[in-house]
């Protein structure tokens, strides 16, 4: 009787053990709230970061590196305070950083904000399509290289990792795009959009009812925009993608390239992008 006690105690302890070193699952927090961002390099962040964009930046609001970036400590595939650069190392500021900023501001308290941005200044809408990223990673131009290789050449496999790591730890509640400037005048872009948002739903097992896609316009004509045109093309997303929402850059500041929104134009194209976005969460509740 002593024995079968002793074994039986024995064969406790030991599912004890194994259980207190088995791997714990994680259950997803509802009330985070991640948002994919892709495009060139007006999501990328060209203006340059200022001491006031560094400060007050809310412990709620993360980003998940795609990159090391050895400079600020950060690894891939972590979560940080989300302090710019929230891109890659020596990126600049983003609609991003204050579309977060505005959202974490504008939910309780309980909630938090978590961004993934994989962009590529110059770039095509074809960059993040599979099945044209080869060929366009071949002809890219030398000062584009360097941006490509940050990951691995395969920009949309890159997001869709960082995607799959962030879903353990939260919900995917939409997707942010700003491109177009190098693909002005391209009238399939809608389409090609399309292909990368419904590769997006399906690899990761989302609902294009649930979760929406928010696309910037690009620099005005009104303001001496060089790719103003685009802004007509970019108005016709919602006709191929029905939860598309385009956010209007009608008077934000610009740089004096005419291509690039300045600091406080990114400031401002943010907070509308997480206005929208506001709205929309408001309205899936109902």
């Amino acid at each position: 009787m002593g024995k079968i006690f002793a074994s039986l105690l024995a064969m406790l302890l030991c599912m004890a053990a194994l259980a207190q070193n088995a791997p714990s699952v994680n259950t997803p927090d509802e009330k985070f709230h991640i948002f994919l961002c892709f495009g060139q390099s007006n999501m990328e962040g060209a203006a340059r970061i200022e001491q006031c964009d560094k400060e007050g930046v809310d412990e709620r609001f993360l980003m998940m590196a795609a990159t090391d970036n050895p400079g600020m400590e950060r690894k891939k595939g972590n979560w940080y305070t989300a302090v710019p650069p929230i891109c890659r190392q020596n990126t600049g500021l983003t609609p991003v950083d204050y579309f977060g900023r505005t959202l974490v501001a504008n939910l309780p308290s309980d909630h938090r904000v978590g961004v993934i941005n994989v962009s590529i200044g110059g770039c095509k809408i074809e960059t993040f399509m599979r099945d044209s990223v080869a060929n366009y990673v071949k002809t890219a131009p030398h000062w584009m290289v360097g941006m490509l290789k940050a990951y691995d050449d395969r920009p949309y496999d890159r997001l869709l990792e960082m995607a799959r790591l962030a879903q353990r730890d939260g919900v995917i509640r939409g997707i942010l795009i700003h491109q177009g400037e190098s693909n002005t005048g391209n009238r399939t872009w809608p389409a090609k959009v399309k292909s990368v948002y419904d590769s997006l739903m399906k690899d990761l097992g989302l609902s294009p009812t649930e979760v929406p896609l928010l696309a910037g316009e690009v620099v005005h004509s009104d303001h001496g925009g060089t790719c103003g045109a685009m802004n007509e093309i970019i108005s016709t997303l919602p006709r191929t993608i029905p939860n598309a929402h385009v956010i209007s850059s009608k008077g934000c500041t610009v740089a004096k390239d005419m291509i690039h929104f300045d600091a406080e134009g990114y400031r401002n194209l943010g907070r509308r992008y997480a206005m929208q976005m506001l709205f929309l969460m408001k309205a899936n509740k109902k």
